[in-house]
């Protein structure tokens, strides 16, 4: 591989992996601040409310932070990726531009309005702000889902006489079948971060002895919520990617499941090492049958493997792909034990005595973000070697005149300028769980108004 090629492949990795550590938080507390705030408006309780402030503030700073570590990857569609923007610019330009000047601004509008404006609105109008909140950063989702998507299983365009592509039909481009699979499962994914960031602040709060009130609403919200969400990831979101995968990609689900030989009624690999220059699995722990009958409903379906492809149009990386691909599912299935074993203790009013299930619960609250990378990772590593499916090759859209030299000094900057981010992020958050949420404020009670009594004397 060329190694300015490769810089350019690090610092896009670098720069997109580290900004997503903080849309998936604030796309996962979005709908879990409704819920909070439909609760206050529902039961006439301030607790919720107040709930719902506190995490407001913990999505503004990851927001503000969003915002600033997004920007710059706007500017390497020009920089590093010169090629694939003049080529691809007419159709992804669609989505990218109505991220920015619909989703987004929706977004902060609303957010503005929900951080200043509790005393200024009606509950119910604070409740609607919220909800906009929610609305504009699922949006902005979206739009972002369905540019990948396009590169992922392109629809609606046109070739033009000079090789470039345009955008043919702006409905295809947005309703792509592989967009509202990629969505829903990546949605799900942040809706997990977020309550089990949610559920471990809250087992935080009950193990040191502080804000128990509030304490027990994040962690009854938070696992209620990642109990729902981490079955969604699996089923059916997961499996409908996963088809998708299939039908489009069937490389690249090749690679993902460390199939290297077609072949009928293929096995599920649960576990083992992918041995590339041998072309086998090494150590496997398998289930019979079962990848064939996951992927096309029938035990001994044929399952194209590696070999059915040329080796030019294998994923480059098959062992950063397998192993991705399996980190993913095997946290989610942990993600789902976890839970089930927490709403129970829920169910039995046992959980936030529990200490020991607390511990669980707060010490988790990382792993969700690994598994949300390395779903990404799978996503990104598995369409290699093709940066738009079928149509354009990686090797073939980068800025041919940027040095590697240059792309190393730009991403060593951009490391440092992170790091320092870095600090300031937990700083703050630090600081915000350290106060932890507004203390609820006393009922003033009136003191009795004694009148005197007049006695008729006889």
């Amino acid at each position: 591989m060329d190694s300015a090629l490769l810089i350019h492949r690090l610092h896009f990795a670098f720069t997109v992996t580290y900004h997503y550590l903080f849309p998936q938080l604030t796309m996962g507390l979005a709908p879990l601040i409704v819920v909070l705030k439909t609760l206050a408006l529902w039961k006439h309780d301030d607790s919720y409310n107040r709930a719902a402030r506190f995490w407001a503030k913990i999505f503004g700073i990851n927001f503000v932070i969003g915002v600033v570590t997004g920007i710059p990857m706007e500017f390497q569609f020009g920089t590093n990726w010169s090629h694939f923007s003049r080529w691809a610019g007419g159709v992804i330009g669609q989505t990218l531009a109505m991220e920015g000047m619909f989703a987004f601004f929706l977004e902060s509008t609303f957010l503005g309005l929900f951080l200043y404006g509790e005393k200024r609105l009606s509950p119910r109008l604070h409740w609607f702000s919220a909800f906009m909140v929610f609305a504009g950063s699922w949006l902005s989702g979206y739009f972002i889902v369905a540019t990948d998507a396009w590169m992922q299983h392109p629809t609606g365009y046109v070739r033009m006489s000079d090789g470039t592509v345009q955008l043919q039909s702006f409905w295809q481009l947005v309703l792509n079948p592989w967009a509202g699979w990629q969505y829903a499962h990546n949605m799900t994914g942040a809706a997990i971060t977020g309550s089990f960031v949610m559920a471990a602040v809250g087992a935080f709060y009950l193990l040191s002895r502080q804000h128990r009130e509030q304490a027990q609403i994040f962690v009854r919200t938070g696992v209620i919520a990642a109990l729902i969400f981490s079955v969604l990831q699996l089923f059916p979101t997961g499996d409908g990617q996963g088809r998708m995968i299939a039908r489009h990609q069937p490389a690249t689900l090749a690679g993902m499941e460390g199939l290297f030989r077609t072949q009928p009624g293929a096995d599920l690999v649960i576990m083992g090492q992918p041995d590339v220059p041998q072309q086998k699995m090494d150590n496997p722990f398998v289930v019979p049958k079962m990848l064939s009958f996951l992927t096309y409903q029938r035990w001994n379906a044929e399952v194209r493997g590696l070999d059915a492809f040329p080796k030019e149009d294998r994923p480059e990386n098959v062992e950063l792909l397998y192993y991705s691909y399996h980190i993913m599912v095997g946290l989610g299935t942990i993600f789902i034990a976890i839970m089930i074993g927490a709403t129970l203790l829920l169910w039995r009013n046992k959980l936030f005595n529990a200490r020991w299930a607390l511990w669980i619960l707060m010490l988790s609250f990382p792993f969700p973000y690994i598994a949300n990378t390395a779903g990404w990772i799978t996503a990104e590593v598995g369409r290699q070697p093709w940066l738009v499916y079928g149509l354009l090759r990686t090797a073939d859209g980068y800025s041919k005149m940027v040095s590697a030299g240059n792309g190393m000094f730009t991403l060593l900057g951009f490391m440092g300028m992170y790091t320092v981010l870095s600090f300031l992020f937990l700083f703050l958050i630090h600081r915000e769980i350290d106060r932890g949420p507004d203390p609820a404020v006393p009922v003033k009670l009136q003191p009795p108004v004694y009148q005197p009594v007049l006695t008729e004397v006889r």
